[in-house]
C-alpha cells in the first residue's frame, strides 16, 4: 500500500475548489492509499482556512475532523531544513519521514523542484492519479 503525505495546499484546494486535489482526497477516503498528516500540517490548514478563506471555527473544526478521519496522524521526530525559501515546506518533509512515506503530493514549487527527498517521490496531485490509473 502506498504511504502518502499531502501538502497543505492539497487539502486547501480540495476543501475550497474541488478538482483534482478533491479526487485525491476521495481516493484516500476509499483507502486506495494510506494518507498521513502531522499536527504542524493540521495547524497550517487551520490557519489558512481561517485567515485566507474566512472559515468559521465550526466549519474549520469539521474540515479537520474529516482529515483526521481519513489520515493517520504521525509525530515527526526529525527536523529538516532543506527548503530555505519557505520554511513551512520542511514540515511536509518531516511528516513524510515520520510516516515512512513513499510519496508527497503537492502543488508547491519549492517541494516539486526537489523531485524527491530521501527516496520519497514528490508528485503533483494529477501525477498521483495517473500513477494509480485514475484518469484525471
Amino acid at each position: 500500500m502506498l504511504r502518502v503525505v499531502a501538502d497543505t495546499n492539497v487539502y486547501i484546494s480540495a476543501l475550497n475548489f474541488r478538482g483534482v486535489p478533491d479526487r485525491v482526497i476521495a481516493l484516500a477516503r476509499r483507502r486506495r492509499f494510506d494518507l498521513f498528516v502531522s499536527r504542524p500540517i493540521l495547524d497550517e490548514v487551520t490557519g489558512v482556512l481561517r485567515k485566507k478563506f474566512g472559515w468559521s471555527p465550526r466549519r474549520t473544526r469539521a474540515a479537520l475532523a474529516l482529515i483526521r478521519d481519513i489520515a493517520h496522524e504521525v509525530r515527526p521526530d526529525q527536523r529538516v531544513a532543506v527548503i530555505e525559501k519557505d520554511e513551512a515546506d520542511n514540515r511536509i518533509l518531516e511528516c513524510a519521514l515520520a510516516a515512512n512515506a513513499t510519496i508527497v503530493i503537492s502543488g508547491d514549487s519549492h517541494l516539486l523542484e526537489l523531485g524527491s527527498f530521501r527516496q520519497i517521490r514528490i508528485l503533483r496531485p494529477r501525477e498521483l492519479l495517473d500513477s494509480l490509473g485514475e484518469a484525471a
